[in-house]
């Protein structure tokens, strides 16, 4: 029977990690032209089904003993067994029990929790039954196994439901050591950002801080989660834009709007992408609304550049809202996420052809391609009378126009298909998978 493994979240932010900011290589296996990725330096075996880790010098970190393995995050890595005590029939798989362990092979929470989470402020989020606890560093439990919906800790706080009947279920934060901080009067609550959170009283949200005083009144149908100190706040009519204190700013309730604006975008290079009347703009981090809401669609900035549309028309503008590509561009064919700047080039679409431009808006690659993706690793894979090839940022061919499919590289390796077989590339043409006698594409 095929099992799938859901790797589950606990409460408003989960427990999932991501492999942020770590060292990713590769290795190629000669003997099976597989490729082999360290995170880090550590490797992921495999034995029949089972998983363990070890070193780029081949130490074995830990055996293959685990059912399923996560990746090493920061130190730390969740992993699964078979629960050896749930009884089954023929052709089911038991349940499995999750646990930690760390870098050396150490298990840090022993494999006996539904979900586990990794650790933050010295406290690691375990669940059993439907409930959350926390353990310290060495898998201990300090705080009970005792909450409906908990995150993981941000700034020594911890969001946790307690369940007070069968019907409701209050919120509150707690301390490392398990101390409510509050008393439960919430609905929802999420964890602290930058010293504040969101929290729900019945059906309306607002803004406490780390005292517990409310930054934003508790009063508004709609909230956004604080971003660069700011945050949207309203109802179904409209919302306004709120600046929460910090540094010399220590308004309380600062707001900056009026109440008709909705985010469009996320925060990039300080302009806030908005709704108004059906038509979207930029806001700066005070509220000016610096690029008129007068584009059908825009995006994030990028190199001090975003991507913007009028009807069928797109272009490219800075972040004072100068035009640096004019509105005279489609986006219609597949493949590429166009007028984002890579490497300080941005793809680009003229009659059905795709080329890039460079930063001021000048014409860097012509329109040579029938398919394109961004840049990547300094090299773009393209499309050119139905083969795919690579060129560099100057427009140079780095590998000819040979492949039926090609793609991005990443880490290194780029996946393409010659003559119908796959192989895998690095960054310098050579073949470093299902090679077959081939060298290199160059």
């Amino acid at each position: 029977m095929k099992r799938t493994l859901i790797l589950g979240f606990i409460g408003m932010m989960g427990l999932m990690g991501e492999v942020w900011g770590q060292k990713i290589t590769y290795d190629t296996d000669t003997t099976c032209g597989c490729d082999i990725y360290y995170i880090d330096g550590i490797q992921t075996t495999r034995e029949g089904n089972l998983y363990g880790f070890k070193r780029s010098d081949g130490r074995v970190i830990v055996p293959n003993i685990f059912r399923y393995v996560d990746q090493f995050s920061n130190g730390y890595c969740r992993v699964w067994v078979d629960d050896p005590d749930y009884p089954t029939q023929p052709n089911q798989d038991p349940p499995l029990l999750a646990g930690l362990i760390d870098s050396t092979g150490r298990q840090v929470v022993p494999c006996l929790y539904d979900a586990v989470g990794l650790p933050s402020s010295n406290r690691i989020a375990v669940v059993k039954d439907n409930l959350t606890g926390y353990t310290d560093l060495s898998g201990d439990i300090v705080i009970p196994i005792q909450y409906y919906n908990a995150s993981h800790f941000v700034q020594n706080r911890a969001a946790v439901g307690l369940i007070i009947d069968s019907f409701f279920t209050f919120y509150t934060f707690i301390d490392t050591l398990g101390r409510q901080l509050f008393p439960p009067v919430f609905q929802n609550a999420h964890p602290f950002t930058d010293g504040f959170a969101p929290v729900r009283r019945y059906d309306r949200w607002g803004i406490i801080d780390t005292l517990g005083n409310e930054i934003i009144t508790i009063q508004h149908e709609n909230l956004t989660i604080p971003d660069h100190y700011t945050l949207f706040a309203g109802d179904s009519l409209g919302m306004a834009l709120y600046a929460l204190p910090h540094g010399n700013n220590q308004t309380k309730n600062n707001q900056l709007t009026p109440p008709y604006y909705f985010p469009a975008t996320a925060v990039s290079e300080n302009r806030i992408g908005v709704y108004r009347d059906g038509k979207q703009g930029f806001l700066n981090l005070q509220g000016d609304e610096i690029i008129p809401c007068i584009y059908d669609e825009i995006g994030l900035f990028s190199q001090g550049r975003a991507f913007v549309r009028e009807g069928d028309s797109c272009g490219i503008i800075d972040t004072l809202g100068n035009i640096i590509l004019p509105l005279q561009y489609q986006n219609r064919t597949p493949k590429g996420m166009k007028y984002v700047y890579y490497d300080s080039l941005a793809l680009v679409e003229q009659n059905g052809r795709l080329g890039f431009v460079d930063l001021q808006g000048n014409l860097a690659i012509p329109f040579y391609f029938q398919e394109a993706y961004n840049f990547s690793e300094g090299l773009a894979a393209v499309r050119k009378d139905g083969f795919w090839g690579y060129v560099d940022t100057h427009g140079d061919i780095f590998l000819p126009f040979i492949f039926d499919i090609a793609s991005p590289f990443r880490y290194g390796r780029a996946d393409v298909y010659f003559q119908g077989r796959y192989h895998a590339i690095d960054r310098k043409g050579r073949c470093v998978k299902n090679c077959n006698g081939i060298i290199s594409f160059r």
